[in-house]
């Protein structure tokens, strides 16, 4: 397989990682380590030498016991992170069936996209307090309006307890939207040259995110330094896609802006 394509995106660069030169902020890509034992070494007649015995002359290695990891729990304690249940629990209160029906997700369907759920900060007068409610912030973005919405739920009360919007800021993708992105990005007429890549790396075609792995990065207007059609971007919701071949190569296509607000692909100037 060759790592190396010149069509129309530029060039596929192979490896782990392109360097982005702009002023927008790459979304830092971090591999996973390789996971190992513990190495632990003593003297004399220690657990070592014990394990060798068992084993016997034919010298096998006794299977090791993989410990089961304790049940989480419905609720946790003081700073632990949210359980899975908290989050269940916080989203399906933050979310009335009004405010559901309300908002737009990303692919134009009801209910706002979900961005996150996260531990709140303990209030000021309550750090110190061993018996304080836990609380959870409640991220959604709702296409319909532009708006980041992120409420405070008491995890104790089962209660919403504080309400924020906001116009014009973009926090990064969730996974949901970076795959919808590369849907319009792929059945848009300036996804050729991603497709074209694609093929003369694999030898397939690219009819699907899945086939991808993808990162991303919020795309911000710069006055004059791009197409009109961008003029919106930070108002509505745009991004660049680092697209990388499952395995393979990573595919230069910053280049390209999806408004995701829009369903709008654009090139970039220059």
């Amino acid at each position: 397989m060759r790592t190396t394509v010149r069509r129309h995106l530029g060039k596929v660069v192979a490896g782990t990682a392109i360097a982005v030169a702009s002023t927008a902020v790459m979304v830092a890509i971090t591999l996973p380590g390789t996971a190992g034992a513990d190495d632990k070494t003593g003297g004399g007649t220690g657990q070592g030498t014990g394990q060798a015995a068992a084993a016997g002359d034919s010298g096998a290695v006794p299977p090791g016991v993989v410990q089961a990891a304790p049940d989480e729990g419905e609720k946790g304690k003081g700073s632990d992170p949210l359980t899975d249940d908290e989050m269940k629990r916080a989203e399906q209160v933050a979310l009335s069936r009004q405010a559901f029906n309300a908002a737009q997700n990303v692919e134009g369907g009801r209910g706002p996209q979900r961005l996150g759920v996260e531990l709140a900060e303990p209030d000021a007068d309550e750090l110190d307090d061993p018996d304080a409610p836990r609380r959870a912030d409640v991220t959604f973005y709702d296409y319909k309006t532009d708006t980041v919405v992120t409420r405070t739920v008491n995890l104790d009360t089962g209660k919403v307890e504080n309400t924020g919007t906001q116009h014009g800021v973009q926090p990064p993708l969730s996974a949901d939207e970076q795959n919808e992105a590369a849907l319009v990005l792929i059945a848009d007429p300036l996804g050729a040259g991603l497709k074209a890549d694609y093929k003369d790396a694999t030898g397939k075609e690219l009819t699907s995110p899945d086939q991808l792995e993808l990162s991303s990065m919020i795309y911000h207007s710069v006055p004059g330094a791009q197409p009109a059609a961008l003029d919106t971007c930070g108002e509505h919701r745009c991004v660049r896609l680092l697209p990388k071949v499952k395995n393979g190569p990573w595919i230069d296509a910053r280049s390209l802006v999806i408004d995701l607000s829009a369903g709008k692909v654009t090139k970039l100037n220059g």
